[in-house]
């Protein structure tokens, strides 16, 4: 077995989308090769519902897939397909938006005003740009959970992995996307296909990959009997670790544990010509979807 070496690691950024939804960016909008098929990865959490509740009014999407993974609170949705559904804590979405669909996603927190989820973006190659959109709901009790004898948790939502299969299948990227909890202090390795794209968001606890410094979290504004401190938080870590060849991870936790997404994917290997929430192959083809928004002629008939 080689483990795999850590080629880029970083901490998502403060972001704003939608009417004013305040997010974290893991990444995006830059090199797309660096994560190929994978194309951005947003983490929305939030204790204040006024910095989420505007939510993601109706927008567009073609060329791409978008997974949704709620961990606290509801997203609703629905699109111009007529769907519409309730994403629940532990619920994921897997969006097929091919030839295109106009949609919208609404989160709401749990009884404590708290939302937390993640959407990650996978590119569709060519052949598969204008194919029919699709949606898979699923909920969170029909995700196949893994727990091994060191206490080591494994949530199989897409993907074949130590003896389970995801509920979620006919992708593009092939992926395999995992929510893996470890031990505190424990030392664990995981199976990846060497030739695909992978990398590791933690979001809980703390924990060293090999050749990965050690994550040192997000510095965040906190207040402390009436003074406002800059400290240094690694309750909820947000280091993105992407990761070179290999047929290995390993981590080391941290002494509260690490919670983290496994993520690898089939590299498409195909030229990006990208414009916010529509991602196709060429420039002309980027303005051909632009002017059908503009014409009305975005949303196909029924393929």
């Amino acid at each position: 077995m080689s483990i795999r070496p850590v080629k880029h690691e970083s901490h998502a950024t403060p972001a704003m989308e939608g009417a004013g939804v305040k997010l974290h960016r893991v990444f995006g909008f830059g090199d797309p090769s660096m994560t190929d098929p994978f194309l951005m990865m947003d983490d929305f959490r939030n204790d204040n519902p006024s910095d989420y509740i505007r939510g993601f009014p109706w927008h567009p999407h073609r060329g791409i897939e978008t997974i949704t993974y709620v961990l606290a609170g509801t997203v609703e949705h629905g699109d111009s397909l007529g769907n519409r559904g309730l994403l629940g804590a532990g619920d994921v979405q897997w969006m097929t938006a091919g030839s295109g669909i106009m949609h919208q996603e609404m989160p709401k927190g749990d009884f404590s005003g708290k939302m937390h989820g993640f959407q990650l973006w996978a590119n569709l190659p060519s052949s598969l740009k204008m194919t029919a959109p699709r949606y898979q709901d699923i909920k969170g009790a029909d995700i196949p959970v893994v727990v091994d004898d060191d206490g080591t948790v494994v949530r199989v939502i897409t993907g074949d992995f130590w003896g389970k299969t995801g509920p979620v299948d006919g992708i593009a990227a092939e992926p395999v996307y995992l929510d893996i909890s470890v031990q505190p202090g424990k030392r664990k390795s995981f199976p990846v296909d060497t030739y695909r794209s992978a990398f590791a968001y933690i979001f809980a606890g703390s924990g060293t990959f090999r050749d990965a410094s050690k994550p040192f979290g997000v510095k965040v504004e906190k207040e402390y009997q009436g003074e406002e401190l800059s400290i240094r938080d690694l309750s909820g870590n947000r280091t993105l670790v992407v990761f070179d060849t290999g047929d290995e991870v390993t981590v080391q936790a941290g002494d509260e544990g690490i919670r983290f997404l496994l993520v690898t994917g089939k590299p498409i290997k195909e030229p990006v010509a990208w414009h916010g929430p529509i991602v196709m192959n060429t420039r002309e083809e980027l303005m051909q979807a632009m002017h059908e928004l503009q014409n009305g002629t975005f949303i196909k008939a029924d393929h």
